[in-house]
C-alpha cells in the first residue's frame, strides 16, 4: 500500500498547478483505501509476481476519487473524512475538472497494462457507476423506493468499482472463469454490505467518527435502507414522519426519523443484511489456496461492517 500511494502522488502530477493541488488536496485527506487494497489482495491471493497489480490500485483508486469529487459538488457536501469537501474549498468547477482529470489520468494509466480485458473491465465498472449515480438522482425524495431497488442503486453506485477490483486481481493472473466470477462477486457482496453500513451510520454515527455531517442523507432526501424499512414496518405516525421528512429533504426533522428508525428496529435489521452480504462475500472466497491474502480478504468482509467510520 506504501508503494501504491507513492505511485498515486507520482501520477498526480501536472503542469497545471490548480489540478495537482485539488487532486492532492482529496487523495491526501485520508480514506481507507479498500478498493486498492483488494486489487491487490486478490491478485497476491492467486499467486501474482508481478508489478501490475501496483498500477492497477492506483487506478482504482484515481477512479473512486473522482467520483467523490463528482459526488460532493452534485450533493452539495461540505464535509468529507471530518474536512472540507473540495468543492467547499476550491469551488464546483475546479472539482468537476480535476475530477475529469482523474478519470481521464486512470485511463492512460490502465493502458499501460496491456489488457484488453483490463480495459474493458474499468471501462463498463466506470460506466455503470455513472449510471447509478443518475439511478440515484432520479430518486431523491422517492418516499416509494422499495429494498430491491435501493440495492440496485448502491450496486451501481458503489459496489460496482469493488467487483471490478477484485476481479483485476483474476485477470491479472489468468485466472479461469469460475475464479474470475467468484471474486467478481466478493467484491459486489462487500461493497453491497459496505454502502449498507454506510447509510446505517447516517443515522447512528458520531460526526467525529465518520467524517460528515449526520443525516447528511436525510438533507439530500436519499432513501437509504434504515428509512425504506422504518417506513415499511413503522406506525402510521412514524411512516408519515420519515416520508415527509425524505419528500422535503428536512435535516431538521432528523430527531423525529431518529425516532422511527429507532423504534422499528431498522438500523438492526440493515446491519443484519449487510452480515449477510459480508458472509456471502466470505463464503465466494473460501474454496482459494489458504494464504494470508486470502484470509485478509476475508477480513475485510468483517471490518466492512464492524466499523464505525
Amino acid at each position: 500500500m506504501q508503494a501504491v500511494d507513492h505511485l498515486i502522488r507520482q501520477r498526480l502530477h501536472s503542469d497545471v498547478a490548480l489540478v495537482s493541488q485539488v487532486a492532492e488536496y482529496i487523495v491526501a485527506s485520508g480514506g481507507k483505501r479498500l478498493r486498492p487494497m483488494i486489487v491487490l489482495l486478490s491478485a497476491r491471493a492467486l499467486g501474482y509476481t508481478g508489478e501490475h497489480h501496483r498500477e492497477l490500485a492506483a487506478v482504482i483508486e484515481f477512479i473512486h476519487t473522482a467520483t467523490l469529487l463528482h459526488d460532493d459538488v452534485v450533493d452539495e457536501s461540505a464535509l468529507r473524512r471530518g474536512r472540507d469537501t473540495a468543492n467547499a474549498l476550491f469551488g464546483n468547477a475546479a472539482s468537476v475538472l480535476v475530477g475529469d482529470f482523474l478519470y481521464s489520468r486512470a485511463f492512460q494509466m490502465m493502458v499501460g497494462c496491456g489488457s484488453m480485458r483490463v480495459m474493458e473491465t474499468l471501462a463498463d465498472a466506470t460506466n455503470v457507476i455513472a449510471e447509478g449515480e443518475v439511478l440515484q438522482l432520479m430518486n431523491i425524495g422517492n418516499v416509494d423506493l422499495d429494498e430491491a431497488g435501493y440495492v440496485r442503486v448502491i450496486q451501481y453506485k458503489t459496489a460496482k468499482l469493488f467487483e471490478a477490483a477484485a476481479r483485476l486481481g483474476a485477470i491479472l493472473t489468468d485466472a479461469d472463469a469460475t475464479t474470475e466470477d467468484r471474486l467478481a462477486r466478493y467484491g459486489m457482496h462487500l461493497g453491497t454490505a459496505f454502502q449498507i453500513i454506510d447509510d446505517v451510520l447516517d443515522y447512528s454515527g458520531k460526526q467525529d467518527e465518520i467524517g460528515k455531517s449526520l443525516g447528511d442523507d436525510l438533507a439530500e432526501g436519499k432513501a437509504t435502507l434504515p428509512l425504506i424499512y422504518a417506513m415499511r414496518n413503522g406506525s402510521p405516525e412514524q411512516a408519515d414522519a420519515v416520508r415527509q421528512a425524505l419528500t422535503q429533504a428536512d435535516r431538521s426533522r432528523l430527531p423525529q426519523v431518529l425516532a422511527a428508525v429507532h423504534a422499528t428496529g431498522a438500523l438492526d435489521y440493515a446491519r443484519d443484511i449487510a452480515q449477510r452480504e459480508a458472509g456471502l462475500a466470505q463464503e465466494l472466497i473460501a474454496d482459494l489456496p489458504d494464504s494470508d491474502d486470502r484470509r485478509a480478504l476475508e477480513v475485510l468482509a468483517e471490518l466492512a461492517v464492524a466499523r464505525n467510520s
